[in-house]
């Protein structure tokens, strides 16, 4: 890890991808992203992640709520309550989506506990609000980055997938996404090595799940 005067210019969530390059490339490019983007995806594949990320999202509406208590709490900037709250507006929209998806699809809602539990964990009032805005970037980030690489050009995303794939992958949330990353970098930059630490930990703890949380579309358990 690094120490506080190590640090360089470079955002320090920038300077954690290129130092866990090859984890956040497997959370970004797995091979369901990238069947979905070469047109290639099995069906029951898209069925079986689509009810594991349904019950995953019913799970981080508590965990957003925790951030968005932290933030009042504890950040020097009053805009970044503004911004958390940008996650909320789209959440309510996103589960009437998901049963809408499920019924079409006709896919079972099962349960991925330990990504859940990783998520209730950060809830805890000893995990400080720059490591919860932190684990919230990247959570977020990986969808924007690993669905947009499904519209870029030369993508065979089938069709009745794209609208999937829009809904993380658009340049709004991007946009979103950028917005978080400054806030936890601002946050890092003020922070002690300690805190660094653990959200660095905590980083490649979400990145490893979310490796397997792609895996458990061909129906491995997490």
């Amino acid at each position: 890890m690094e120490r506080k005067e190590d640090r360089g210019a470079a955002a320090i969530t920038d300077t954690w991808l290129r130092k866990h390059r090859l984890i956040y490339t497997g959370a970004t490019r797995h091979p369901f992203i990238l069947a979905i983007r070469g047109g290639s995806v099995d069906i029951s594949s898209f069925k079986h992640w689509l009810g594991q990320d349904f019950i995953f999202v019913r799970a981080f509406v508590p965990f957003l709520a925790s951030v968005l208590l932290k933030a009042w709490k504890e950040s020097d900037d009053s805009s970044d309550v503004d911004v958390i709250l940008g996650g909320f507006a789209a959440l309510n929209d996103e589960i009437a989506w998901f049963k809408e998806e499920a019924s079409k699809w006709g896919v079972a809602l099962e349960s991925n506990l330990d990504y859940c539990r990783f998520l209730e964990s950060l809830m805890n009032s000893d995990v400080s609000y720059t490591e919860a805005v932190t684990a919230f970037w990247v959570i977020e980030a990986v969808y924007q980055e690993s669905f947009a690489h499904c519209l870029e050009d030369g993508s065979k995303t089938p069709e009745e997938l794209k609208e999937t794939c829009q809904r993380w992958g658009n340049d709004g949330f991007g946009q979103y996404c950028c917005a978080l990353k400054s806030i936890a970098n601002r946050r890092l930059e003020k922070s002690s090595d300690d805190v660094v630490a653990k959200a660095e930990a905590n980083v490649l703890t979400i990145l490893e799940y979310e490796v397997d949380f792609w895996n458990m579309s061909r129906g491995g358990a997490v």
